[in-house]
């Protein structure tokens, strides 16, 4: 019985000290912010020069309450974007570079998922990424986390055999919920498939081992409306784990939202069950047009923002709904400063300012 007991009692400790991961709600403190800095080899300098503005503007809000990891394409293009923002008056101090080829700007869903151990400790997730589903380059791009734990020193765990993630694909409350929408993690459909023959629960379980959470929320989404194949971060956003920020029921059917994704939006409820509070955020007034003057087709979300130590990053538009909206978002975090960032070029290209950066948080 003695021995039976010991066995007991050992294997139960060895499974209370499993290994488990947190994935830092954003609102917390952060070590910095990684962005991908456009260039010219992918898709030209027309595209470049159109776009590098909203990335001079974050640097600029940004570095005076964290470090800015700016990752360029070669060491040419370090030299440029450092006389870029001399230029435009940025202060080096706490940013820095990385020389690694990418393929494009979205950071946000092929860069590192920083999360923090059981003991406190910042690693490095890399799971797989393959251009939504293989529409763009990305070989580059999906090599980046890995390149990044090697020049930090840091741990990284491959996932990359395991599942295709893109982060913005997912949205977590800090507090033990995740959502995400089936037609840009799931789906089987023909140009979307992240994982091939992946089931639901499958996914699941990866969410709630590497994300730390106990409960996952599915939105259906839409399959090849756009080339995420509809990310959840482009109409939902959790303030908190009891709050969350989205739009009107109006302005998320235009966005091609079900009435059934609806309800399942506005009904869903945290690791205690109860049901979320709700922000409402305007779409634009108007379709966006471009800052070259080009009549784009859709409204623009406010909804994918970034919060940062001391500001909060809002994609504004040139719209008479821009201040509306910075005006609601800066009473959810009164410690930070609201500041727009001009997105409309970069809108054309179908994202904003969450999109294109990626947190890393501080270490205990």
């Amino acid at each position: 019985m003695n021995k039976l007991f010991t066995l007991t009692f050992i294997l139960s400790f060895i499974s209370g000290m499993a290994q488990t991961y947190h994935f830092p709600e954003e609102s917390s403190r952060h070590e910095g912010t990684w962005l991908q800095w456009p260039h010219h080899y992918q898709h030209g300098e027309t595209y470049r020069k159109r776009v590098e503005q909203t990335w001079i503007d974050m640097t600029k809000a940004l570095q005076t309450g964290e470090k800015v990891h700016i990752i360029a394409y070669n060491t040419e293009e370090k030299n440029r974007i450092v006389g870029l923002l001399e230029e435009n008056k940025v202060s080096l101090k706490n940013v820095d570079f990385r020389i690694y080829p990418t393929d494009d700007v979205w950071v946000r869903d092929n860069g590192p998922i920083f999360v923090k151990d059981n003991n406190g400790r910042v690693l490095i997730e890399d799971w797989g990424f393959n251009g939504w589903g293989e529409k763009f380059d990305f070989e580059n791009c999906d090599e980046v986390p890995q390149r990044i734990g090697t020049d930090l020193g840091m741990k990284v765990i491959n996932l990359n055999e395991e599942m295709v993630n893109e982060g913005g694909s997912v949205e977590t409350d800090g507090n033990g919920v995740l959502m995400a929408c089936r037609s840009s993690v799931i789906s089987q459909k023909k140009g979307a498939v992240r994982n091939k023959g992946i089931t639901e629960q499958e996914a699941e379980e990866m969410f709630e081992e590497y994300y730390g959470v106990s409960k996952v929320i599915w939105l259906d989404g839409v399959t090849g409306l756009d080339v995420t194949d509809m990310h959840i971060d482009g109409f939902m956003k959790f303030v908190n784990h009891n709050t969350m920020i989205t739009m009107k029921e109006d302005d998320l059917l235009d966005l091609g939202l079900s009435e059934k994704d609806v309800n399942t939006l506005y009904t869903a409820s945290n690791a205690n069950g109860k049901e979320y509070k709700k922000i409402y955020l305007p779409a634009t007034k108007d379709k966006v047009k471009t800052a070259y003057g080009k009549q784009l087709e859709d409204k623009g979300s406010y909804v994918n923002y970034y919060v940062a130590n001391t500001v909060v990053l809002v994609p504004n538009y040139g719209d008479p709904n821009d201040s509306v909206a910075n005006k609601i978002i800066q009473q959810q975090y009164p410690g930070r400063k609201v500041i727009g960032i001009d997105v409309r070029n970069l809108y054309e290209n179908g994202g904003m300012v969450h999109c294109v950066t990626q947190q890393q948080p501080a270490g205990n």
